[in-house]
C-alpha cells in the first residue's frame, strides 16, 4: 500500500486475522490485566506512603518498580482500546514516536529496577550491620535518578533516529502499538544503522542487568551458606526467592519474544502479536501480587490496612 508524502501518521493493523470475537476477548483480558495492575500497584504505593516503617531504601526501590509497572501498562493498553474498540487505528507521527519512546523507556526501566532490588538484597544479606550506613533513602533516590537519566539517554537516540527516517511507502504498522522494530522497517531509506543500534541497546540493557543479578545472587548464596544458623539461612533464601520469581516473570516473556518468531511455533503473525502482548503486560500485574504474597511484612501491613478501612466504613 502506498501513501502520498503529504499524508501523515501510521495505521495500526494487528489482529485482523483473529476476527472481531477473538480480538474482543483479547481486549477484555488486557482490560482485566490493566485494572489489576492499577489496583495492586496503587495499593502497594499507598501502603508504602502511609506506613512510616516502610520508609526505607528497600521500599523506595519497590515503589519505583510499582510506578514503572503502572506506567508500562498505561502506555500500551489504553491506546489499544482506542484503536481496536473504537476502530481509531490512525496514529499521528508525534503520538506514534511518543508511545515508542515511553514503551521502551519503561521496559528498560523495569530491567534496571529489578537489578536495583537485587543490589538492595545483596547489601542487606552480605553487610546487614552496615546496610543502613551504605544505603540510605537519599542514596537510593539518587541511584534511581541516575537510572532514569541513563535510560532516557539510551532511548532518545534510537527513537529520534527512527523519527528522522523518510516514510514514503506503506504506513501499515503490523503490531498492536508503535514498537520500534515494526515502525522503522517501513522507512524508505537505509535502516541498517537503526537495526544495529536497537539490537546493541536491547542486548546491552538486558544482559548487563541479568549478569549483575546473577553475579549478585552467586555472592549472596556464598554468603548465606557461611551463616551458622539454619533459620537465618532459610530467611535469607526466602527473601532472594521472592526477587528471583520477579526476575523470572520478567525475563520469560523477553525470551519468548526472541525465541517464538524464530522457531515458527506460531505461524500467524496476529496470534504471535497477541501472545507477546499478553506476556509483556503480565509482569507489571504480577509483580505487586508476588511481592505482597511472598513478603510476610507486607502481608501483615495489608491486612491491617484492610481492617482499618473496614472499620472506618462500618
Amino acid at each position: 500500500v502506498g501513501f502520498s508524502s503529504t499524508e501523515t501518521g501510521f495505521y495500526i493493523t494487528a489482529f485482523q486475522s483473529l476476527g472481531s470475537g477473538n480480538t474482543n476477548y483479547l481486549l477484555l483480558g488486557l482490560g482485566i490485566i490493566y485494572l489489576i495492575t492499577l489496583t495492586a500497584n496503587c495499593l502497594l504505593l499507598t501502603l508504602c506512603m502511609i506506613d512510616p516503617s516502610l520508609h526505607n531504601p528497600k521500599y523506595v526501590a519497590v515503589c519505583n518498580l510499582a510506578v514503572v509497572d503502572i506506567s508500562m501498562n498505561s502506555v500500551i493498553i489504553p491506546q489499544m482500546v482506542r484503536i481496536f474498540v473504537f476502530n481509531l487505528n490512525h496514529v499521528s507521527f508525534g503520538m506514534c514516536f511518543t508511545q515508542m519512546f515511553f514503551m521502551h523507556f519503561f521496559g528498560d526501566l523495569e530491567t534496571f529496577s529489578l537489578a536495583l532490588l537485587a543490589y538492595d538484597r545483596f547489601i542487606a544479606i552480605c553487610w546487614p550491620l552496615r546496610y543502613s550506613a551504605i544505603l540510605t533513602n537519599t542514596r537510593m533516590v539518587l541511584i534511581l535518578a541516575g537510572i532514569w537519566l541513563l535510560v532516557f539517554l539510551l532511548e532518545v537516540f534510537p527513537v529520534t533516529l527512527a523519527s528522522k527516517l523518510p516514510y514514503c511507502g506503506s504506513r501499515m504498522v503490523k503490531s498492536c502499538c508503535c514498537e520500534h522494530g515494526p515502525v522503522y522497517v517501513l522507512a524508505c531509506g537505509d535502516t541498517s544503522y537503526n537495526r544495529l543500534l536497537a539490537t546493541a541497546k536491547t542486548l546491552s540493557v538486558l544482559f548487563s542487568s541479568l549478569t549483575f543479578i546473577i553475579l549478585s545472587y552467586v555472592v549472596v548464596v556464598v554468603a548465606v551458606l557461611k551463616i551458622a544458623s539454619s533459620t537465618q539461612r532459610s530467611k535469607a533464601f526466602f527473601t532472594c526467592l521472592t526477587h528471583s520469581i520477579l526476575v523470572l516473570v520478567y525475563y520469560l516473556p523477553v525470551i519468548l519474544a526472541y525465541i517464538l518468531p524464530r522457531l515458527n511455533v506460531i505461524r500467524s503473525p496476529d496470534v504471535l502479536t497477541a501472545v507477546l502482548t499478553v506476556s509483556v503486560t503480565m509482569p507489571p500485574m504480577l509483580n505487586p501480587i508476588i511481592y505482597s504474597l511472598r513478603t510476610e511484612e507486607l502481608q501483615i501491613k495489608i491486612m491491617k490496612l484492610l481492617k482499618r478501612q473496614k472499620l472506618s466504613s462500618a
